[in-house]
């Protein structure tokens, strides 16, 4: 008699300030170049937690790590409590949702069909769950107006966000996104971090790279500052953007002060005039 296993579920709603993801003493190298030393960090929920630092520095290794996409050779991480390596990949798409530099696809797909795959481990939703979370992710990043246009067919910014509406139709609880607002322009920028604001406000992590310091100021609730694979600082913009510590992980003088209207921080490079 065969047993059948059970189908995966979503998890229960995490509790808010509870850790969904950690990395400890997390040591990775990649073709032989050491690329994480020594890491520790932690994702809340109901936080937006920015990877910030230069291009090497090992942001996006760290968001693969933390996804279960990149093995470490030392150190651990633990994922809603048990290591990453623990989970099956259909549990582990029930609980995090990963959003990659590049979105490519070789196949003609629509718009529509590419949101449509967030849904993929859902295997127990119904299809009205189903339809309502597609088109809540297509309105959320402003794709549906062109549902039916192919994918390859698309702009690099319009590209971006059909792959971020195809992680949040994926519903997890915790999101992992690298560079989301590389190839968008302003409006679009700000669209993306209000939506990471929005998942944190209703109980999610966000994991977000940024290479804008003053996104990563508006927006994340704590920053993690890394340099050459380690973490620098970290803690809420306001106490670890410091200009010391920032022109020396960047090896550019920059200079830090608050906005004359909202008081939040900006941080801009030292230009001459």
């Amino acid at each position: 008699m065969r047993l059948l296993r059970s189908r995966p579920v979503p998890p229960p709603r995490p509790v808010p300030g509870e850790v969904l993801v950690e990395a400890a003493e997390l040591r990775v190298s990649l073709g032989g170049r050491p690329v994480l030393d020594g890491v520790d960090i932690a994702a809340r929920a109901g936080e937006v937690l920015a990877l910030v630092g230069p291009n090497g520095a090992g942001k996006s290794t760290l968001l693969g790590a933390l996804a279960g996409d990149v093995v470490g050779e030392g150190g651990e991480v633990r994922l809603f409590g048990r290591g990453v390596a623990e989970w099956t990949v259909a549990e582990l798409a029930l609980r995090r949702a990963v959003l990659p530099q590049a979105a490519v696809l070789s196949f003609p797909f629509t718009v529509e069909d590419v949101v449509r795959m967030g849904r993929a481990p859902h295997v127990t939703a119904t299809p009205d769950e189903d339809e309502r979370a597609v088109g809540e992710a297509m309105a959320a990043t402003e794709v549906a107006g062109f549902a039916v246009r192919p994918f390859s067919a698309l702009s690099g910014g319009e590209r971006a966000r059909v792959a971020l509406a195809r992680v949040l139709a994926q519903c997890a609880p915790l999101l992992l996104l690298d560079e989301p607002t590389a190839a968008l322009d302003l409006k679009h920028q700000e669209l993306v971090l209000r939506l990471c604001r929005d998942r944190a406000h209703a109980g999610d992590a966000v994991v977000v790279v940024l290479h804008d310091l003053a996104l990563a100021a508006a927006y994340a609730h704590r920053v993690a500052i890394l340099c050459a694979g380690r973490v620098a600082a970290v803690g809420p913009p306001a106490e670890v953007f410091e200009e010391r510590l920032l022109s020396e992980v960047y090896e550019q003088p920059v200079e830090v002060f608050p906005h004359p209207r909202t008081g939040a921080v900006v941080v801009a490079p030292k230009r001459r005039a």
